[in-house]
């Protein structure tokens, strides 16, 4: 036991590090262990592999949210909460954002883990009665969450234009014979990170004194929020052709929080670092109740461990929890810290460097990968133009999510048409 333990603490310290590393994905630390799981296999268990990928990819989710709200860097699960997150650092209250995002990541995954004996016997046959629809189900929630998420008609239209297009950027790139990886780095740097700091620094925007107080109480909307994200992500872990990019659009119809309005950017965040985390977990967990590995890390326990147990399910429960609380620690010193490092920092030099950073990790793996460096170069462009365009128009930015969504309508459309 105490082996798995030290397991579940090595991969908190990995995923620890390639979440606050912008742009590094927990898969790519997950495709190196594996890669060399033959090696690694002669000195440790199985088990000991997959409780650090567990706790890895735990500890990488929650993490992540650190350089996404202090420096608007996007992964998946963390792009649709850029904006309001970024909002509340301009406002000085950078370490409130942070515990917002950890509490509604630890408090969803608590929720999740309760509520699994009812997802172990509801989900499966929700699954199976689903799939041949997903494509349906997509498209009919993107265009009401669409509609329900925007003031006025005008501003409907534009959110389905921008949709829309998105969606064909995405279609267009994935296509391509170029690693997923690398596509999905070089669109979400340019749809909400880069274009959301070079809306910042049109706007003179500055850093100002960051509250070292800051006051979060968990009232009925709060933990209603929380829920939800809890909820939703377990849903998509489940559901094909769901991810946390579909995921936030229902978050935060259920929540009934707005990422455009100020007095709901709390429960936003907490909805959406919620699903992030709980999704997470139950793409994991999927292998046992579903058979069927729903992400990257997943695939490759699912490789080394053949026939998932009730035993192997209640030790990743356990990890995760283990991981989670440990990360929710580290997150909160690690936000802190960065936070004192932003008094005084000049925010043009800041965003200047966050931005070449993002270019400079974006061509070295263009590079790695040997993908055409004139497609990437406009590829990245085009997106950061296409995500400059809602900060102009007034709409929310989790429209641009047809990117991934438009996409997974088109494949399930084939496949099941």
């Amino acid at each position: 036991m105490i082996e798995l333990v030290i397991a579940c603490f090595i991969g908190i310290l990995i995923g620890t590090t390639t979440g606050i590393i912008p742009g590094i994905h927990v898969n790519t630390a997950g495709a190196i262990l594996f890669a060399s799981s033959n090696f690694l296999l002669s000195q440790v268990s199985p088990e000991f592999l997959c409780v650090l990928m567990v706790s890895m990819s735990i500890a990488h989710a929650l993490t992540e949210f650190v350089p996404s709200m202090l420096l608007g860097v996007p992964q998946e699960g963390t792009a649709t909460s850029i904006l309001p997150g970024h909002r509340m650092v301009l406002q000085g209250r950078s370490k409130e954002v942070i515990r917002i995002v950890c509490v509604g990541g630890f408090g969803a995954i608590i929720v999740t883990i309760l509520m699994l004996p009812i997802f172990s016997i509801l989900l499966p046959i929700l699954h199976d009665i689903s799939k041949p629809y997903t494509w349906m189900i997509l498209l009919v929630a993107s265009v009401y969450l669409t509609y329900s998420l925007t003031a006025n008609f005008r501003d409907f239209l534009w959110s389905l234009l921008l949709f829309v297009l998105s969606g064909t950027l995405g279609w267009i790139i994935f296509q391509s014979p170029i690693s997923s990886g690398v596509t999905l780095m070089c669109v979400f740097s340019g749809l909400f990170g880069i274009s959301t700091i070079l809306f910042s620094l049109n706007d003179s925007s500055t850093i100002p004194h960051q509250n070292p107080f800051y006051e979060l109480n968990i009232d009925y909307d709060k933990f209603k929020s929380i829920f939800a994200g809890g909820i939703t992500g377990a849903i998509l872990g489940f559901l094909p052709g769901f991810g946390p990019a579909q995921g936030t659009v229902i978050a935060q119809a259920v929540s009934g929080a707005n990422d455009n309005d100020d007095d709901d950017t709390v429960n936003f965040l907490l909805a959406t670092s919620g699903l992030n985390i709980s999704d997470c977990l139950f793409s994991l967990i999927a292998i046992y109740i579903i058979g069927n590995p729903r992400s990257g890390i997943a695939v490759y326990m699912s490789y080394l461990i053949s026939e998932m147990s009730m035993n192997h399910l209640v030790i990743f429960i356990f990890a995760s929890l283990l991981a989670v609380s440990v990360s929710l620690a580290l997150s909160l010193k690690i936000g802190d810290s960065f936070s004192r490092l932003m008094n005084g920092v000049d925010y043009k030099k800041l965003s200047i460097g966050v931005i070449l950073l993002q270019i400079m990790i974006l061509y070295v793996f263009i590079f790695y990968y040997k993908a055409p460096l004139g497609y990437m170069t406009l590829a990245l462009i085009t997106s950061t133009a296409m995500g400059m365009l809602p900060h102009y128009i007034g709409i929310g930015k989790s429209h641009l999510m047809g990117v991934l969504i438009i996409p997974a309508i088109v494949i399930y459309f084939q496949m099941f048409i």
